[in-house]
């Protein structure tokens, strides 16, 4: 249970009393909420009181009459928009006043509680309060992890653009002066390496492109009857050249020839990277199967490896953008850290599952199931 903090301050000990008797018990949930929340009352007698109080506890809410001893409440009120507190206030008064009002609103005042009020009154005012600083609070949140996400996305794609790049230039400019002598063929192992170092941004740009165009109505542009084992040979035929590069023998096993309603494309990203994963994080001579089920109700597809395997830990963010996993094992592997995130959002713009079930130096299975019908 969470607890916010209420500030009273008010003149009136019966006031100040009755409002911690009020919210001593007093619970507030929304279904749209994590969580219940319960109050934890602080009373203050004067302005200048309520501002220590304000500076030193932070409060949550502020309960805050206008007519105070010394100081008033809306300069209070004022003190606490201009040090740009995240608290919520509302004015609790008996001489209020349309100036008293505007002022009040024009200082960020959310509520306005006219005295005498009812214990109804003030719960109901609670109430809202609350659900506003919750809702204000996640936006922020959100906010914040949206810039994160943003220059996380930007930091990583000048690294993973720069890194190659660079190498490119390098090799070139070691042909430029020829440094290893006057013959293509003394160039071989640059040229491999550079045309590698290409591959790779390509492929980093195509998980780009990838990434942007998902879209939740891109489900409704393309739907069509989808043989999953079409869409697995494709997936598997474009893989088999690094298979064969890496000695992993692909195979595909069809318990049932499943069709469901969906947009070829976005079954080739879901195929195309987990098929691609089963070799590239394989070990040599390693197997690496696509096995094709259905139900009365969704397809039942799992991608199986015998590589080299997720530890629990890296499995806890192995979905997220931009994460990849580094090992001794893993250091020479090079990804976007994109496509696993990639599989997730298209597995969810259909309302489907996927799950992972690893032992490491024993393998791995991917398991995604997918209703035969859009909903």
């Amino acid at each position: 249970m969470a607890v916010l903090k209420v500030l009273v301050v008010d003149d009136e000990p019966g006031i100040r009393s009755g409002v911690t008797r009020i919210l001593k018990t007093f619970r507030v949930n929304y279904p749209f909420m994590d969580e219940d929340y319960a109050f934890e009352v602080i009373e203050a007698a004067t302005g200048e009181d309520g501002i220590e109080i304000v500076d030193r506890e932070k409060p949550d809410i502020v309960l805050l009459d206008n007519k105070l001893p010394g100081i008033q409440g809306i300069d209070v009120l004022e003190y606490i928009r201009n040090k740009k507190y995240d608290i919520v206030v509302a004015m609790i008064t008996s001489y209020a006043s349309l100036d008293v009002a505007v002022k009040a609103h024009k200082f960020g005042a959310t509520d306005f509680i006219p005295k005498p009020f009812t214990p109804q009154e003030l719960k109901s005012s609670i109430e809202n309060i609350t659900k506003q600083q919750y809702l204000k609070r996640i936006t922020h949140q959100m906010n914040e992890e949206g810039r994160k996400i943003r220059y996380q996305f930007l930091s990583v794609l000048s690294h993973e653009l720069k890194a190659p790049l660079n190498a490119v230039e390098g090799y070139l400019r070691m042909m430029q002066e020829k440094q290893s002598g006057e013959l293509v063929d003394d160039y071989a192992i640059p040229i491999d390496r550079s045309l590698q170092r290409i591959q790779s941004m390509r492929n980093l740009i195509m998980d780009l492109l990838d990434f942007t165009k998902i879209r939740l109505e891109r489900k409704e542009e393309k739907v069509e009857e989808v043989h999953l084992s079409t869409i697995a040979s494709n997936a598997i035929v474009t893989v088999q050249p690094y298979a064969i590069q890496m000695e992993v023998t692909v195979s595909m096993n069809v318990i049932s020839d499943a069709i469901m309603m969906a947009d070829p494309t976005d079954l080739e990203i879901i195929f195309n990277n987990l098929v691609s994963n089963s070799v590239k994080y394989n070990k040599r001579g390693g197997k690496a199967e696509v096995t094709i089920d259905e139900n009365d109700n969704e397809v039942i597809i799992s991608f199986s490896d015998t590589g080299i395997g997720i530890n629990e830990t890296d499995r806890e963010n192995l979905f997220s953008e931009f994460v990849r996993i580094k090992n001794e094992k893993t250091k020479n592997i090079t990804g976007s850290g994109l496509g696993l995130s990639i599989v997730r959002k298209v597995v969810e713009l259909y309302n489907g599952s996927i799950f992972v079930d690893s032992v490491p130096d024993i393998g791995t299975t991917f398991t995604v199931r997918l209703p035969k019908k859009s909903n």
